[in-house]
């Protein structure tokens, strides 16, 4: 203690912030942890008169329900209620999670403030070893050590106390765990409306067989309008295309008729020339035999020409072999 009453103002304003705010996360740490619990004895049986956090949270159950049925998503509409309606106590939280860290960063702040105390002292210590006043430096050198020792003092004090809160607050947060009763909360929750409060939804649902009709009425009557508007506009979208594909159809039958009388020009040319052709074939079939018969009678002319010249040169040789005998 006696070291304690030599320590800089700067080392108790350190020590005094880092004590209320382990003082605040421990208050904080029992009362969140004692709402959670408090919510989770609560949760479940048929309180119809709920307020508060319970009332909100069946009334939007009872909503989606309606809405979405079976399928409705329990958990997701448990998580949304808690942010929305315990938005505290999730602050809380957040802050108890970050708390044992900020208690060492304070501790490691009033080490470096320590630090640079002392390195000032001995500093200004060192100033005095200069020429004729060697004799007040070592007059003064005790109380220059005792105040750089000082400023070592409040390094290590407020490391010590700031790791020393951290530690009790994490001993503290592993007894007493909001995040466990937060997540039991909602286990409890999920079960009371999923096991009590569905079943009695989806009975009177079934019973109520006129309402479901005429839910499912209103239903088609609000899509009836749409329905019209969506035939209506597919109609007039297929008379459009309609008449263009019967304005191209029409442009495409002109111009095949076109065509065809073309082709039927054609042909009927064609049909003339095959004509005049078998005619030129017949009168040349005729020209062709008439030849052949003069080719022939030529020939037997000429077999027959050939036929007496040579009687003709045989006589001759006849008669000058005659002469010659005699």
């Amino acid at each position: 203690m006696s070291h304690l009453k030599n320590l800089p103002f700067g080392a108790y304003v350190v020590i005094l912030i880092i004590a209320m705010l382990f003082v605040l996360a421990a208050v904080l740490l029992f009362y969140v942890y004692a709402r959670y619990k408090a919510l989770s004895a609560k949760a479940g049986g048929k309180d119809e008169e709920s307020r508060g956090f319970k009332g909100a949270l069946l009334k939007a159950y009872i909503s989606s329900y309606k809405k979405y049925g079976q399928d409705v998503n329990t958990p997701a509409i448990i998580n949304d209620t808690i942010s929305s309606r315990l938005s505290g106590l999730l602050l809380c939280e957040r802050f108890l999670n970050n708390a044992v860290s900020l208690f060492v960063t304070l501790g490691l702040f009033g080490t470096f403030l320590g630090l640079s105390m002392s390195v000032s002292s001995l500093t200004e210590l060192l100033g005095y070893s200069s020429g004729a006043e060697w004799m007040n430096f070592m007059e003064s050198v005790g109380d220059g050590l005792l105040s750089a020792l000082s400023g070592m003092g409040v390094a290590f004090y407020t490391s010590l106390f700031g790791v020393g809160c951290s530690i009790l607050l994490t001993i503290l947060r592993v007894i007493f765990n909001p995040a466990t009763e937060r997540e039991r909360l909602a286990t409890r929750l999920e079960l009371w409306l999923d096991t009590e409060i569905a079943p009695t939804l989806a009975t009177e649902a079934v019973k109520d067989e006129r309402h479901m009709l005429k839910a499912l009425i209103d239903t088609l009557d609000d899509s009836v309008e749409e329905i019209k508007e969506a035939l209506s506009t597919a109609s007039a979208a297929y008379s459009a295309s309609t008449r263009t594909a019967s304005a191209s159809l029409a442009k495409s039958v002109e111009s095949t008729r076109a065509g065809l009388a073309d082709f039927e020009k054609t042909v009927g040319v064609f049909n003339a020339g095959v004509h005049d052709f078998a005619e030129v074939d017949y009168n040349l079939r005729g020209s062709v035999e008439r030849m052949d018969l003069a080719v022939r009678d030529l020939a037997a002319a000429l077999r027959e020409i050939n036929r007496r010249l040579a009687g003709s040169s045989t006589a001759s040789s006849t008669g000058a072999s005659t002469g010659t005998s005699k």
